[in-house]
């Protein structure tokens, strides 16, 4: 059983770099992008929903979302998100790779689509069901995580595999980047259909009826990269890696792979035999003890680290738009017509993208099968932490005219930072480390805890993140830490990603079975068994 097993997968190792590893990165990548710019583009239209659905008559500032209503549209697609990695990832493993990959993408097409169609024209009943299509949303989004990552690490040759995993991932940067060009293009269409005054001027008369669709458009486009991969993620085969290793059908693994990559891969026997108590070795279970004796160390680090970064990079992209107020990229509310905030959120964001988010995906791409994961995501962690303190430490110096453009530019190599950094590497490496059987599970585990992260960044930094002096806070919100607190918290959080960071091992230029015991398994297998367990775990 061993011997074909082998060859398949070593076939697959040593393979070529071919145009099919190409247009995989491409439809799972679509997923990615749909994912981020469904996660990411609700902080776009925030304010504008607190205009249209909240104003006061009378009232000195334009209407704004209530903290717990704030709470809930921003934060509620990352608890769908979080139910999503723990279930699509266990059924990964049960069902296989490709059955319940196209089922993600439909979930996500069809609740975008609702998220856009919210009913009713109250704003109880709007942000209703609003919050129910992006919990479902976020289900869907969730399932893409370990589905994408598992078949494009278990499709790749050992020599390009992080690149081609985190090329997956760099195209949550394009989707980000995509949100704010679109509510760009959309918000100044209408702007210029539909002029309106400032706020000041004329509170009711500067958010016109017809904003009411911008949100909408801009949270239902989301549909449509992810509608027109659904046909080609339906064409793939399931992984040779899942249907040799799970389903132990070397012969369907050998065929699938010939077909797909050009190329002749033998595979005897239409099953693999029954195992033999010699294999029992390699047949523990999820959480056994032998489970965390050989890899509870490494499902540590991996749902640590990606916990403590999401924290970081969420809670900022969450008040990111608070931050570019406070130094005058956006101007006060007021002094804008509800069109007009959208468009300068939109602009903020998108240059951010594009200076620094998108580029240090593709770093990452670039460098992460030259230096390693784990030298980029220290690497990550640590300027991470510096820059943190940079802006947090002289804070009131980058509040002050003069200064804003250091601000920024501190603020972008932050996230550059993460991006060829831990925010690309925590989700590589959990594809690559663990058995085929918990591949799929154990990366949802290791998201899911990321998302956990990201709840903590999203709810708990709204709140945070107010000022200390309770007559300075948003309407509805307790006085908080402030903004330079909090940056000071994020810093140390980031410090002890890197602490975190040697839990995790290196898989760079190893094979997926090398990193997760499975040769030795097969090889102990072939030898009769002979070998005890504790020695099994000391070559592993």
């Amino acid at each position: 059983m061993a011997k074909e097993q082998l060859q398949v997968l070593n076939a697959l190792d040593v393979a070529k770099t071919q145009w099919y590893h190409f247009t995989a990165i491409i439809i799972a990548g679509m997923g990615f992008f749909t994912d981020a710019y469904d996660l990411f583009c609700i902080s776009l239209v925030t304010k504008l929903l607190g205009r249209i659905y909240y104003h006061v008559d009378g009232a000195k500032k334009p209407g704004s979302l209530p903290p717990n209503v704030a709470a809930a549209v921003n934060g509620v697609a990352f608890c769908g998100t979080l139910a999503g990695q723990l279930f699509f990832g266990w059924l990964g493993d049960k069902m296989g790779r490709k059955r319940v990959y196209g089922l993600t993408l439909m979930l996500m097409v069809i609740c975008s689509i609702g998220s856009g169609l919210s009913f009713g024209h109250n704003s109880h009943c709007v942000m209703t069901t609003l919050c129910f299509f992006r919990f479902w949303l976020g289900f869907g989004i969730g399932g893409d995580y370990p589905l994408s990552a598992t078949i494009m690490s278990e499709y790749s040759n050992k020599k390009t595999r992080g690149a081609f995993i985190a090329a997956v991932f760099a195209m949550q940067g394009f989707g980000i980047l995509g949100g704010g060009i679109f509510a760009i293009i959309v918000s100044s269409a209408f702007k210029s259909k539909f002029d309106a005054p400032s706020y000041a001027v004329d509170p009711v008369a500067s958010t016109v009826p017809q904003a009411d669709y911008v949100w909408r458009i801009i949270l239902m486009v989301g549909a449509l990269p992810a509608a027109l991969t659904y046909y080609w993620r339906m064409k793939m085969p399931e992984t040779a890696r899942y249907t040799a290793l799970v389903a132990k059908d070397t012969a369907q693994a050998a065929s699938d792979m010939s077909k797909v990559m050009q190329m002749d891969i033998e595979g005897e026997g239409a099953k693999a035999a029954e195992p033999t108590p010699s294999d029992s070795v390699s047949s523990y279970g999820l959480f056994s003890k032998e489970f965390f004796s050989r890899h509870g160390t490494h499902l540590l680090g991996t749902t640590s680290t990606w916990f403590l970064l999401d924290i970081a990079f969420y809670s900022q992209n969450l008040f990111q738009k608070d931050i570019f107020s406070a130094i005058g990229w956006i101007p006060p509310a007021a002094t804008m017509n509800a069109l007009e905030e959208v468009f300068r959120i939109a602009r903020a964001q998108t240059l951010i993208a594009l200076c620094s988010t998108v580029p240090g995906y593709w770093f990452t791409v670039a460098f992460i099968d030259r230096i390693g994961r784990f030298a980029i995501q220290l690497m990550g962690f640590f300027f991470m932490t510096v820059f943190m303190f940079a802006l947090a430490i002289p804070y009131h110096h980058w509040t002050l005219k003069d200064n804003r453009i250091g601000f920024v530019v501190l603020y972008s190599l932050t996230f550059f930072f993460a991006n060829f950094g831990p925010n690309a590497t925590t989700f590589v490496v959990p594809a690559e480390i663990f058995p085929a059987r918990f591949r799929s599970t154990c990366h949802g585990i290791s998201s899911a805890a990321g998302k956990l992260g990201a709840m903590v960044g999203a709810f708990g930094f709204l709140y945070l993140a107010q000022n200390q002096d309770k007559n300075k806070t948003e309407a509805g919100y307790p006085p908080g830490i402030g903004v330079k607190n909090s940056l000071l918290l994020l810093g140390a959080l980031n410090f002890l990603g890197i602490l975190f960071t040697f839990l995790v091992p290196e898989a760079k230029g190893k094979s997926l079975e090398e990193m997760s015991g499975e040769i030795e398994d097969s090889t102990i297998g072939e030898l009769g068994g002979q070998t005890s367990s504790s020695t099994t775990q000391s070559r592993v």
